[in-house]
């Protein structure tokens, strides 16, 4: 019988960390969880939120007697299609016994499709795309918010807060935006949100998003245009993909399912259902580094 070789795959994001463990011989054996994993936005929180992900799944598969050092670890992460972040953690001094790097677009791709090539658009905390055809792979948006992430959680939250803001000096028309951003952030006046949120990030800004899509459902004008808007920029992307005919396409993130019912009825009905979960992308990809077999 082969070696048994235990591989983490690591789903990390500007929200959370996932990671799940899988054994050669025994398959798929628990997850662990633990919080921001965007090394271009900060790198010694995505460093130590790895690190608990990884611990905590061997913690909750009862695995005590194994180290850090036995596993061999397939990681997509936010923010490593900046040049300068990908450099960064591939000096990075890890602590397992190997550690494979690539974007969470990508495993997000080989996770959803759940083969080499396709297309997914993650729509979450930030949005981006990525197809893969002919061994080529095109990536879009991803640029980071707040300069992009068009439709993101992130983004749908920012644009509630300074319509909310502006409507809350009678710029703009009232929205029942104000009162419920007021009573989220337990504040009575908008300079006092304004400073909670002066140096926010882009998790804290997406965590705003339910509320933005509970208003809009309920029809509040100023909630409508906002989603919609974040709707017809997530369409420009689908269409974009689309054009190039992918062997599917998928889309996924905590926003998606929310924002699926804005998109127009032909749209809705190219986008296929996701197979499998980001971090079984990530177990695959490191697989496949691995030279083993991804038939799992």
């Amino acid at each position: 019988m082969a070696e048994q070789k235990y591989i983490i795959g690591i789903d990390g994001g500007g929200t959370k960390c996932k990671a799940r463990l899988y054994s050669t011989q025994d398959g798929f054996l628990s997850a662990g969880l633990s919080g921001s994993a965007n090394p271009a936005k900060h790198y010694e929180t995505a460093i130590h939120s790895i690190v608990e992900a990884c611990q905590n799944a061997l913690d909750n598969a009862g695995l005590s007697q194994l180290k850090l050092s036995d596993l061999d670890v397939g990681m997509g992460l936010a923010g490593v299609n900046i040049e300068s972040c990908r450099l960064q953690m591939q000096n990075w001094q890890h602590p397992f016994k190997s550690c494979f790097i690539t974007t969470d677009l990508h495993i997000a791709c080989l996770g959803a499709n759940n083969q080499p090539e396709g297309a997914v658009i993650i729509v979450g905390t930030g949005s981006s795309a990525l197809l893969i055809k002919d061994g080529q792979s095109t990536m879009l948006g991803g640029h980071g918010f707040p300069v992009g992430d068009y439709g993101s959680g992130a983004w749908l939250g920012f644009e509630a807060l300074r319509y909310s803001l502006r409507s809350m000096d009678g710029l703009v028309e009232a929205s029942e935006l104000n009162q419920a951003i007021l009573k989220f952030y337990n504040c009575s006046a908008a300079i006092e949100v304004a400073d909670l949120m002066y140096n926010a990030t882009p998790s804290e800004f997406a965590r705003l998003a339910p509320v933005v899509f509970d208003l809009a459902e309920k029809g509040d004008v100023a909630a409508k245009n906002i989603v919609q808007s974040g709707a017809e920029q997530i369409t420009q992307l689908t269409k974009k993909l689309l054009a190039q005919h992918p062997a599917r396409l998928c889309m996924i993130g905590g926003v998606s399912e929310r924002l699926k019912p804005w998109f127009a009825p032909e749209i809705r009905a190219q986008i296929q259902s996701a197979i499998n979960q980001p971090d079984h992308g990530a177990v695959l990809f490191a697989l496949n580094q691995l030279g083993l077999s991804t038939k799992i």
